[in-house]
């Protein structure tokens, strides 16, 4: 089965203060920031960039029409640098007063008039530049999303979905083994639900098995990356967080575009609702019906429908080689696709046949 490193990575490059032992903790740090920040539209022009040597990160600050500077994150500096259509990590390596140079020059002639968003804060006593968006972006809160997951699944230490074990040992959260992550760039949270397993007769063989369910949530209010969720099963999580034996990945992804918080609300919510208070039955059921379905169509025209021609070998294959018998059954065809996902190299190929291979199941 395939293995996620998603979660791994995020463990890996994480500084300590990024890393929350509780989804309480995370809502808390979500909430002081948002109450604390502001976004405020400006023309490209209005903005003025000058050195500052007890400025933070940078030795920059950006002033706007009313005149308040404010420390420009090195996020919001990548962005400033692309508005002003200047190579970011060249600006970095000169000096302050000659990066604002080139920064104002950019800002004011190299580019039309035209609005930007910016995300100021003044969490800390430190004022601060954290985001320059296009004049629509569709912000969607840290904080609103902290809040829903405590409101739907509890601390994220005690109860059914925590903070994931090791090996399935159950572990208290630490800054070390955490999967609760926020900084003023990005959020990620990884919760799982280890104790309510989905039991699914010969696994492995003709070895039975069990498989938890876990979710991935993550986004920036800065534009750095998408709002998402992705829900699947896996067998258990390391001590890396690499989570092993993954299957029926399903990620719903939105665009920070002007209507990504009414999506949010009408799209990922509901989702996370629902996989929060759902039973393991309906899952289960799923399973047990495409492990008993036969197929009643020629294999190799319900697996070209499905999968493309080219495929319809290669997963054949997998299956005979995994389970040393040929496909009978649709549970059959969502082994061997997942087994020659595990074969391919580019992580969005693997994606997307697990996808294709776990519709089959609710269908099934």
């Amino acid at each position: 089965m395939p293995n996620i490193t998603t979660a791994s990575t995020q463990w890996a490059t994480r500084p300590a203060d990024q890393r929350f032992t509780s989804l309480p903790a995370l809502a808390a740090y979500a909430a002081y920031h948002k109450e604390r920040s502001r976004a405020v539209v400006v023309a490209n022009r209005a903005l003025k960039i000058t050195p500052d040597n007890d400025a933070p990160l940078t030795g920059l600050r950006v002033t706007g029409p009313n005149g308040a500077a404010y420390a420009p994150t090195n996020w919001a500096f990548g962005q400033l640098a692309s508005l002003a259509g200047a190579p970011p990590g060249y600006l970095r390596t000169l000096p302050a007063p000659i990066a604002a140079d080139a920064l104002n020059y950019g800002l004011r002639f190299a580019r039309p008039v035209e609005e930007v968003g910016c995300l100021i804060s003044k969490a800390d006593n430190s004022p601060t530049f954290a985001a320059a968006t296009g004049p629509n972006y569709g912000r969607i809160w840290d904080a609103d999303i902290a809040a829903l997951l405590v409101e739907k699944f509890g601390d994220g230490v005690t109860g059914d979905w925590r903070v994931p074990g090791e090996f399935g040992r159950t572990v208290t959260p630490t800054t070390e083994n955490t999967t609760i992550y926020a900084s003023d760039r990005d959020m990620f949270v990884f919760l799982a639900d280890e104790t309510r397993r989905i039991e699914v007769p010969e696994r492995r063989g003709n070895a039975p098995g069990a498989l938890a369910r876990g979710f991935f949530l993550y986004n920036s209010e800065v534009g750095s990356r998408s709002l998402g969720a992705a829900f699947f099963l896996f067998d258990y999580v390391c001590c890396n967080r690499i989570v092993w034996g993954a299957e029926q990945f399903t990620e719903l992804r939105i665009r920070h575009t002007a209507g990504a918080p009414a999506r949010w609300l009408e799209e990922v919510a509901p989702v996370l609702d629902e996989f929060a208070n759902a039973s393991a039955a309906p899952i289960q059921e799923a399973i047990a019906n495409a492990r008993t379905r036969r197929l009643t169509t020629d294999l190799e025209s319900f697996l070209a429908a499905r999968f493309g021609r080219n495929l319809v070998a290669p997963i054949t294959a997998a299956h005979q080689a995994d389970e040393g018998r040929p496909i009978e059954t649709a549970w059959d065809v969502v082994v061997g696709a997942t087994a020659y996902a595990r074969t391919l190299t580019h992580q969005d190929a693997r994606v997307a046949l697990e996808r294709r291979a776990g519709e089959l199941l609710t269908v099934a």
